[in-house]
């Protein structure tokens, strides 16, 4: 792993330290500063020519200053001519804005793939993109990891005695079929009509959650309006007790709050983005173990496959 350099931008420089020290490794020294005008400046303090770079930076909130902190470092990597320059995406930013569903908006999943390609990048690692589909908008190889491993073992050790696996909207019903496999549970879902971009109204569940641990599975949780209707939907329906598992926990406006205040006994979420503040009922998962596996296979060119799963 000599030749393997990880460096880390400031989206989550926990996240970064922790991977490295997975790895055996120290992050690579780089110094990222502020023009008096709000510019990003970026400095490599070691060298890289000819080296394995890996840069650790997900374009959670603020996006826009952390997506463009990320292109600033790809482009000094890339003229400072290292082998290869991964970009390390534990949260992939704009992936919502999939596709054209009306007239006359962007499609800004692919305008970010882009620009990572533009900027340097060889090779992207990101975990559960919100559209799988996002790997197609790249032409450059794509590893899209999944924190479902590392989720459906702490859920296995509650030792539920009626689980029940629920996708809370039918965008998330194969990530929901994969937990119930593993954990030997039941799927419902629920039924769900969106009234705007924020605001959901759950309609009715498909499926029995009669007296049962359901378990609601998301790739993120935003406003927390979705998962918090979902719960209110179960309860209504006879489920026993209703908890929660996401990988991105992006938490605007008062969603922190809102699901202290849900009927969701336990909330687990991935360190993909920073947590701080958070209520008793909200659990961080790390998945550094898992991407810095990957980083190691990766370099080392051998199978990342088994780690899909």
């Amino acid at each position: 792993m000599d030749d393997c350099l990880i460096f880390s931008g400031n989206a989550n420089p926990e996240l970064s330290k922790k991977i490295a020290e997975y790895l055996g490794k120290e992050l690579g020294k780089i110094k990222i500063y502020r023009y008096s005008d709000g510019e990003i400046g970026v400095k490599i303090e070691e060298n890289v020519r000819g080296k394995d770079v890996f840069v650790i930076q997900p374009t959670c909130p603020p996006v826009n200053e952390n997506l463009m902190e990320l292109l600033v470092m790809l482009d000094a990597f890339r003229r400072a001519s290292p082998r290869r320059i991964t970009a390390v995406l534990p949260y992939y930013g704009y992936a919502r804005q999939d596709r054209k569903d009306q007239p006359r908006v962007p499609i800004t999943a692919k305008l970010v793939a882009n620009l990572l390609v533009a900027a340097g990048a060889n090779r992207i690692l990101t975990m559960d993109l919100h559209a799988p589909q996002i790997q197609g908008f790249f032409d450059i190889p794509v590893d899209h990891l999944f924190a479902a491993p590392v989720m459906i073992n702490y859920w296995k050790q509650k030792k539920f005695k009626k689980p029940v696996v629920v996708a809370p909207d039918v965008g998330s019903v194969k990530m929901a079929r994969a937990f119930a496999k593993r954990l030997s549970a039941s799927l419902a879902i629920v039924d769900k009509r969106r009234d705007t971009p924020t605001k959901v109204e759950a309609i009715h569940v498909i499926g029995d959650v009669k007296e049962c641990e359901a378990i609601i599975v998301d790739d993120l949780v935003s406003t927390g309006n979705t998962i918090i209707e979902a719960a209110n939907a179960l309860l209504k329906n006879g489920a026993s007790e209703v908890y929660g598992s996401c990988t991105h926990g992006v938490f605007c406006e008062n969603a922190k709050e809102k699901i202290k205040n849900s009927p969701l006994i336990e909330l687990t979420v991935s360190d993909t983005i920073p947590q701080s503040s958070l209520p008793p009922n909200i659990k961080v998962l790390s998945i550094a173990p898992l991407l810095g596996e990957a980083i190691k296979r990766i370099h080392l060119e051998t199978s990342v496959s088994s780690l899909f799963v």
